[in-house]
């Protein structure tokens, strides 16, 4: 007889214990908002201008996308929000938001300021992650030279070894303090020096335990197989594999690129074969928990539950060290709430960075609520449904 499953995400009253009633009317009003494509454009296309021209409107920001979506605008104030997180056993992944800024000078700062995060983090239980993209580190245009196996300039070579000996600073600095150092996926034709900076890095300090994490994006047809060759060249090097799994990010770039320059469409034909590799990724993990630690980010109510079950059927404890979950801050409290509820490892993507720099972050977010079929409506359902509860308690 299969036994029950102690886990649902429909408790409402879990699910919002850490936001008070103005919270969740201020939430509710988002959420409205963000149900309107035609809203959600109409900021896209104003709020980045009118922060440019310096118009009076960053408050209204801070209060509104950005509280729901962010941890702060430095690094006290995330660790603000981290602490009240981690009063419901919530872990955080700390991301400093700020989209990547090109030049030396700058790459090279953006190591203090993840460097500085990881010290920050140390010691703190409630933080176990940050998040960093190679990106943040290297010219695009260098990422697309080493991808298209060319050959570099001695020059440019130079240019690639101060990009890893950045990502090595970060992950030896993780290492030394016990945080998980979570590499973001890229668009797919930059991906492959991504993933050998990964597997490097995991090699030199995943022995013994998962510092470095690489990004599976299943939306891609190809990461499957990317996830089990990546596994397979971790055994063989006697180091554990960090596995993140996330459906993904590019999607329209990544068809209109496939299009305008004449190769096979790299991502899944449709949502259910994304859905379908995600799982599998998700089952394949949970076979290999002695060879391999997984992060498994996603908003997806099932697979989220489908390993909760898969862990409970092979014997697996909740609070096993090398499972974790995660969700973005603002979105499916429902999930992680009450998954640290029952007792699982669970963390928010915590965004941190000044309004006007995170602005990009929070504009994706709000198209991302607006396109994905029923997310909108999901969030204002459990939200609605608990101010009813709430009202409900106090007659």
């Amino acid at each position: 007889m299969e036994q029950q499953l102690d886990l649902s995400f429909e408790d409402t009253g879990i699910a919002f214990e850490a936001k008070t009633d103005q919270q969740l009317r201020k939430a509710n009003l988002l959420f409205t908002a963000m149900g309107k494509p035609w809203l959600v454009k109409l900021g896209g296309a104003t709020l980045p201008l009118a922060l440019k021209m310096k118009l009076p409107i960053k408050g209204l920001i801070k209060s509104t996308i950005f509280s729901q979506f962010c941890g702060g605008e430095n690094m006290p104030e995330a660790a603000a929000a981290s602490e009240v997180l981690g009063k419901y056993h919530v872990g955080v992944a700390l991301d400093y938001g700020v989209e990547a800024m090109e030049g030396e000078d700058n790459y090279d700062h953006a190591v203090d300021e993840f460097t500085r995060a990881i010290e920050f983090a140390a010691g703190k239980q409630h933080i176990p992650f940050i998040a960093i993209k190679v990106t943040g580190f290297a010219r695009f245009a260098l990422l697309e030279k080493v991808a298209a196996a060319t050959g570099l300039s001695s020059e440019e070579q130079g240019e690639y070894d101060r990009v890893g000996l950045r990502i090595k600073t970060i992950c030896a600095a993780a290492a030394k303090n016990r945080i998980g150092v979570l590499i973001d996926a890229e668009e797919s034709w930059i991906q492959q020096p991504v993933d050998d900076l990964a597997d490097t890095m995991m090699a030199l300090f995943n022995q013994g335990r998962a510092v470095v994490f690489n990004t599976y994006q299943l939306y891609l047809h190809s990461r499957l197989g990317a996830l089990k060759a990546a596994h397979e060249k971790a055994v063989k090097g006697g180091y554990l594999l960090g596995a993140k799994l996330v459906r993904g990010a590019y999607m329209e770039k990544e068809r209109k690129r496939a299009e305008e320059m004449g190769y096979p469409d790299p991502v899944q034909p449709n949502k259910a074969a994304t859905d379908k590799d995600y799982n599998e990724a998700v089952r394949f993990c949970m076979e290999h928990l002695d060879t391999l630690a997984v992060f498994i980010g996603t908003h997806n109510e099932d697979s989220c539950m489908l390993a909760a079950r898969l862990m409970q059927e092979k014997g697996i404890p909740a609070q096993h060290p090398h499972v974790s979950f995660s969700q973005l801050l603002g979105m499916s409290d429902n999930i992680t709430f009450n998954l640290a509820h029952s007792g699982y490892h669970v963390s928010k993507y915590l965004p941190y960075g000044p309004v006007k720099d995170v602005m990009p972050y929070l504009l994706r977010r709000a198209q991302e609520n607006t396109s994905i079929a029923g997310q909108t409506g999901r969030e204002l359902g459990l939200i609605r449904k608990e101010i009813r509860r709430r009202a409900a308690v106090k007659k």
